[in-house]
């Protein structure tokens, strides 16, 4: 199975419920077709300082931000697939580098920051590792994933994320997807991905549809809702 390992684009986020989503996939369905991976369950390991460095930076809304994570596309055993990557927003473009090792080859290499040399990738992540002492599994987050691409220009990609779930304990992706939800029941989160402007006819139908842009990431929503509660438990110690 041939997975992309270098991404340059928008991403584009939107919060829709079911009936937005039916309505909108109505509209667009002649101009689109499922991806080649239709469906995927992902699991997701994010590295943090122990003060959460990346994510509060992220939060502030840089032109230039990164993360450093771990991706399975499915509840990993020894050797299935992983791939450790990097993504970066420089002025509201998505840079993406990743590539593939057996899941606890790379589990265990980002836990002591020690990497193969033979790749940019690696060589880049061993940077950050310099560059923000002290990363290592900060969280989880798993969602399932359904994925379109445009029917005349692959490269525009849809993708539906739904069953968003995060959790700061048993941060092992071979645990399997379990902790708190992100989203209400009803809600999915749309992101379209384009190299370049987004087509007119797919403008028109999200209007239409009601459909607004969103500042969105899941990695900093769930680190905001981890501080809210643990305010809240501070607070009720001294009530």
């Amino acid at each position: 199975m041939a997975f992309q390992m270098n991404f340059q684009r928008k991403e584009i986020k939107f919060l829709l419920d079911q009936t937005q989503l039916d309505l909108l996939l109505r509209k667009i369905g002649p101009e689109i077709v499922p991806d080649r991976f239709p469906h995927s369950s992902i699991s997701n390991l994010y590295y943090d300082t122990p003060d959460f460095r990346l994510i509060r930076r992220s939060l502030e809304k840089p032109d230039f931000k990164e993360k450093l994570r771990l991706r399975c596309y499915q509840t990993p055993k020894a050797n299935s697939d992983a791939f450790p990557e990097i993504k970066r927003k420089v002025e509201g473009i998505v840079y993406k580098r990743r590539s593939c090792l057996p899941y606890r080859q790379a589990a265990d290499a980002l836990l002591r920051g020690d990497l193969p040399q033979d790749e940019q990738v690696f060589r880049e992540i061993r940077w950050m590792y310099r560059l923000y002492p002290g990363l290592r599994p900060a969280m989880f987050l798993s969602y399932e994933r359904d994925s379109w691409q445009g029917r005349e220009d692959p490269e525009l990609r849809l993708t539906f994320d739904r069953d968003i779930l995060w959790r700061t304990e048993s941060l092992d992706l071979s645990k399997g997807a379990w902790g708190q939800s992100l989203l209400r029941p009803d809600q999915i989160l749309l992101e379209i991905k384009i190299p370049g402007a987004m087509p007119l006819w797919l403008a028109r139908a999200l209007s239409e549809c009601g459909i607004c842009r969103t500042s969105f990431s899941k990695y900093g929503r769930a680190y905001e809702t981890m501080l809210r509660q643990t305010i809240l438990q501070e607070g009720k110690k001294y009530a």
